[in-house]
């Protein structure tokens, strides 16, 4: 430390202010930024607002794909049993994801702005932007506000049918589910049961 001191008084007692000068208000700066970026908090909380939006997305992902294959699955089996020429109807409906439920999120914005005049006569203009994003739950712990419920897409459907032998009533299965489900056909396979 005591070295930096008598570096500093040799800057200041040579003949060349100018150069010291400068040299000295390099240093300074350089101290600034690196107490700037240590201090610093608005990366981490960037960091950390990225970081828990991406946590709702993982979280509010619901486990009821299950559900809403079996209900698709007993959906089409009662119908497709209702085809004239179909027997005995089994029914295996894939999904490609589960249900994603998206949070409602209450987002506030503080703009606060500054003006700052030096003593030779000029102005700066400082803007500092925060962004705060909360998730809205119902009262006593009900749970999320859910703002947009996205079902999942069929994978795939396979049909096992009796009286499958007629082409038409093969075809005519083949288009209600391609129907109901909203899927082109290479998702769609019937077959045959014992």
């Amino acid at each position: 430390m005591s070295n930096f001191k008598e570096s500093i008084k040799r800057m200041f007692s040579d003949k060349d202010k100018k150069n010291s000068n400068i040299i000295f208000l390099l240093v300074i700066g350089i101290l600034l930024l690196i107490g700037s970026v240590y201090f610093s908090t608005d990366g981490e909380t960037t960091g950390d607002i990225g970081k828990v939006n991406s946590d709702i997305a993982s979280t509010v992902k619901s486990e009821q794909s299950d559900d809403t294959a079996r209900f698709m699955e007993d959906k089409l089996k009662n119908i497709l049993s209702k085809i004239k020429g179909v027997g005995n109807v089994e029914v295996m409906v894939t999904l490609e994801d589960t249900t994603e439920r998206i949070p409602a999120i209450n987002k506030t914005i503080t703009v606060e702005s500054t003006n700052e005049k030096d003593y030779q006569g000029g102005t700066r203009s400082t803007n500092k932007q925060d962004e705060i994003n909360e998730i809205v739950t119902k009262s006593s712990n009900e749970g999320l506000v859910i703002l947009k419920e996205i079902k999942p897409k069929v994978k795939g459907v396979i049909v096992v049918a009796g009286g499958i032998e007629d082409m038409k009533v093969k075809e005519d299965i083949y288009l209600a589910v391609k129907t109901v489900l909203g899927i082109t056909g290479n998702k769609v396979e019937v077959f045959l049961s014992k």
